[in-house]
């Protein structure tokens, strides 16, 4: 299989939606609802408004599953980068919103400000998307260690690994971690929504 052909379950979905069949839409949403309302809620804090963007997501892709372009990663990055545009479009109307009414009608808010606010949710939500990416040992470790407070001999206990193993896995994890920060290139979705390894 070459290094950009998507998964056969990937280009078999977004046929079925292109088909009209509400079963793959069911199916995706089994899938793929809790990445969206997940990624979602931890960028606007809002459980209401998750549970609106998880909508608005699964309807843009039952509108328009052709605009699924495989070259471009998963068919989970493509649900990922929606839920992402979609977040970051709620949170700048919620933002514009909040400002207007504090400082009145036609006030608009600090540009710099909200886009500090909306690269904070962005690296927040990538984060949650790493973490749940990630293969559960290198997630497990984490968890040990940074939630439990485990060192890393007691984290390779726990795990019935050695020591240097547990190491590794802690490294690896932070990591792959470390690049939520990474800012974007402009007009660009946040790394690791793009295509897939």
């Amino acid at each position: 299989m070459a290094k950009d052909t998507p998964p056969r379950w990937d280009r078999r979905m977004q046929q079925r939606l292109a088909r009209g069949e509400a079963a793959a839409l069911g199916e995706l949403y089994d899938r793929f609802a809790s990445l969206v309302h997940s990624q979602a809620h931890r960028m606007l804090d809002d459980e209401d408004a998750a549970d609106l963007v998880t909508r608005e997501v699964f309807a843009q892709v039952w509108e328009d599953p052709e605009a699924y372009d495989p070259k471009q990663g998963s068919m989970r990055s493509w649900v990922a980068r929606l839920t992402h545009r979609q977040s970051v479009r709620r949170l700048r109307r919620e933002a514009a919103l909040s400002y207007a009414r504090e400082h009145g009608e036609g006030a608009v808010p600090d540009p710099e400000e909200l886009e500090r606010r909306v690269r904070s949710a962005t690296a927040a939500a990538r984060a949650d998307y790493i973490v749940s990416s990630m293969p559960a040992s290198l997630r497990q470790a984490l968890e040990l260690a940074y939630i439990q407070r485990r060192d890393y001999r007691q984290a390779a206990a726990d795990l019935g690994v050695t020591e240097d193993e547990a190491r590794r896995r802690l490294r690896l994890g932070l990591q792959l971690l470390s690049t939520a920060n990474t800012r974007p290139r402009e007009g660009c979705s946040p790394p690791g929504y793009g295509r897939a390894k």
